[in-house]
């Protein structure tokens, strides 16, 4: 048995769930899985389709990005994993779409304001939208910038990557990450439904009021405080 097998079966598990939530089109996105002892992390092999996917055709990359098991070209934005699992060591997966809504929202390079209860129950803040990458970096090795586009935004906004699991990417789209691939999945899917619904409630009421910040308090607390009540 391959001693990545177990990465490379959460990494294809956890890639095969993007088209089952309507999170992807055709080869529109990719998870990967990291192994810490390892070095390495098992990600979508680039352009496949879906249902030719397997976990042996999951691509083994270090830290670096440099494939070290696999046949097929890794996905494109692997240098993009690669430089968050290098700097963010406490994240197992990452997740990247071009979903319609989070998409839409990075298109118009604006942040996600925190309207309702349901954001709450998973971030405190607005979902931060990067600001497009400069062309001194688009011109370097832009996958590899795409990393540190993600980093320094998070930095400017004060918050660090365990404050909020995820990030739109000025012009580009959104990014997730979590504990697990599949976590950084789930996470992918809330952002989708955030970003519709904050889409909506703005058609709706143009000036809609922010969600307060007792009620961000609490909503979020109930799930992960340390007194949280939420679930079994």
């Amino acid at each position: 048995m391959s001693k990545y097998k177990h990465i490379q079966e959460a990494a294809y598990e956890a890639n095969m769930q993007l088209p089952k939530l309507g999170l992807v089109l055709f080869t529109f996105g990719n998870v990967s899985a990291v192994d810490r002892e390892l070095g390495v992390f098992a990600i979508k092999p680039s352009g496949v389709p879906y249902d030719d996917l397997s976990p042996d055709k999951m691509v083994i990359v270090d830290l670096d990005g440099k494939t070290v098991k696999g046949k097929l070209r890794p996905s494109s934005d692997t240098l993009t994993h690669a430089v968050l699992y290098k700097h963010w060591e406490h994240i197992g997966g990452i997740v990247h779409t071009h979903s319609t809504y989070a998409t839409a929202w990075a298109h118009a390079q604006r942040d996600i304001p925190i309207f309702g209860t349901t954001h709450a129950d998973h971030c405190t803040v607005d979902i931060p939208c990067a600001p497009p990458m400069d062309d001194t970096m688009i011109e370097g090795d832009y996958e590899y910038q795409t990393g540190f586009q993600i980093m320094n935004a998070l930095q400017a906004k004060g918050l660090t990557y365990q404050d909020v699991e995820m990030i739109l990417v000025g012009n580009h789209a959104p990014f997730t990450w979590g504990k697990t691939a599949e976590k950084a999945v789930y996470n992918s899917a809330v952002l989708e439904t955030i970003a519709q619904m904050a889409y909506l409630t703005e058609q709706i009421r143009k000036d809609a009021p922010r969600l307060k910040d007792s009620l961000i308090k609490k909503h979020y607390e109930r799930k992960h405080g340390p007194n949280s009540y939420y679930g079994q």
